[in-house]
């Protein structure tokens, strides 16, 4: 069980758009940094630094395929933040229309 302070942390971590923006991305299936990249339309180091302030909160996995790092979901001992992902509104469009150029 977490503490308030461990909690709260997380929630700071969640009150930015642009790190909850690729939880909802995140929510439906693991990423590259660079298809990230080409749906939130923002730069690469950008996009790199959110991600690691979300490796470092624990709320994300990284996984090297090959030459890619793929990023996933880490909420296995968040309870109370998957019913919180869980209410994101969907990004399967956006991801949609990456699938055909991009890393996916």
């Amino acid at each position: 069980m977490q503490t308030i302070e461990e909690m709260s942390d997380t929630l700071k971590l969640l009150s930015d758009k642009t790190r909850l923006t690729i939880m909802a991305l995140l929510r439906l299936q693991a990423m590259c940094v660079c298809d990230i990249v080409e749906i939130l339309e923002t730069t690469q180091p950008n996009v790199s630094q959110h991600l690691k302030k979300l490796r470092t909160g624990g709320l994300i996995n990284e996984e090297r395929r090959s030459q890619w790092i793929y990023y996933s979901l880490n909420l296995e001992d968040k309870d109370y933040l998957k019913q919180v992902i869980d209410q994101l509104p969907s990004m399967q469009e956006q991801i949609n229309v990456v699938k055909s150029q991009g890393c996916i």
